[in-house]
């Protein structure tokens, strides 16, 4: 467990030469991916050969390496492709951050801001290169729950939805296409938010798809539902506050805001939920928190906790009425 940051740092650059990628038709010697990727061939050789040892990639008998299917994961072109994920730890102030997770423990301010002067969300509008890795990963991630989450709570009597924070609007799409008589809005700021569904998406989706931008701080889209996945344990309490206060106010009557996130006390979660919440604790400085914390964010917001929809990934779905 000491050691675990090896492996880590072994996938990252083996997810950011784009290995998996260069063996999708078959195996290939050293020297052959040596070439492609732009490597030293003896010290590719020494990485393939640990991540075989662990099942990531699989060694030949004539010295050249495979895919496994665990491999398979970090290919770009796969559903839910853990590569992206893989390629934010190319950021060395991710690192730095947490070699300061005691400084956290110590004085409860966040890691991040700590050891590199800025906050995360600062650092990566200033690197496009890592922002853009970042951007990639939340929208893997998000695939791994949209179709639990579209499946799981009732949205049919909703007219209009705004999907807050949402990015590529994967979770959006995933929504509408189940609940065609419901029409969507991606928010978010102006750089993040996706111009249009998927290439794949139905022209009955399309036509229901529309983007805003902006500061869900300042004023969101006005709907009968705001929904917002993996936002608020990005926040500490006050920010929370303010983004379901925002939130709120463009309500229609009897609207609900709908709060996706990872439950801290949740059976059968509990190391996902214990482990992003020192995640959140040395990156953006938020937390994950328990249902009893949630419905204290949405009462001094002026919201109900109204009901918990618990989901088949490990996302739960908060339900929180005026």
């Amino acid at each position: 467990m000491i050691t675990g940051f090896r492996l880590s740092a072994a996938i990252m650059v083996a997810a950011d030469l784009g290995l998996a990628d260069q063996l999708a038709d078959g195996p290939r010697t050293v020297a052959d991916l040596a070439e492609a990727v732009s490597a030293d061939a003896d010290t590719l050789n020494r990485l393939l050969r640990a991540l075989a040892t662990v099942g990531v990639y699989a060694e030949q008998p004539d010295g050249s390496y495979a895919n496994t299917e665990l491999g398979e994961g970090l290919r770009s072109d796969v559903p839910s492709s853990m590569r992206p994920l893989a390629r934010t730890l190319t950021d060395p102030a991710l690192w730095a951050a947490y070699g300061h997770l005691g400084h956290s423990v110590r004085t409860g301010e966040n890691a991040f801001r700590a050891v590199n002067g800025v906050d995360v969300w600062t650092h990566r509008l200033a690197k496009p290169e890592h922002n853009e890795i970042f951007n990639d990963n939340m929208t893997a991630l998000t695939s791994l729950v949209v179709d639990a989450v579209a499946s799981a709570y009732d949205f049919s009597g909703l007219s209009t939805l705004v999907d807050v924070g949402g990015g590529q609007g994967s979770l959006l799409e995933a929504i509408l296409d189940r609940n065609p008589e419901l029409h969507g809005i991606v928010f978010d700021q102006a750089g993040v938010v996706a111009q249009a569904p998927t290439p794949g998406a139905s022209e009955s989706v399309a036509s229901r798809w529309s983007t805003a931008s902006g500061s869900f701080f300042d004023e969101v889209p006005r709907a009968d539902a705001h929904i917002l996945k993996s936002i608020l344990h990005d926040w500490e309490d006050d920010e929370c506050i303010e983004i379901l206060r925002t939130c709120r106010k463009s309500l229609n009557d009897d609207g609900v805001v709908l709060v996706v996130e990872t439950v801290i006390g949740r059976l059968g979660h509990e190391v996902d939920a214990a482990f992003s919440d020192i995640n959140m604790l040395v990156m953006p400085g938020g937390r994950e928190r328990s249902e009893e914390e949630f419905a204290a964010l949405f009462e001094a917001a002026g919201l109900h906790l109204t009901n918990v929809v618990h989901t088949k990934s490990r996302m739960a779905v908060l339900e929180a009425k005026g």
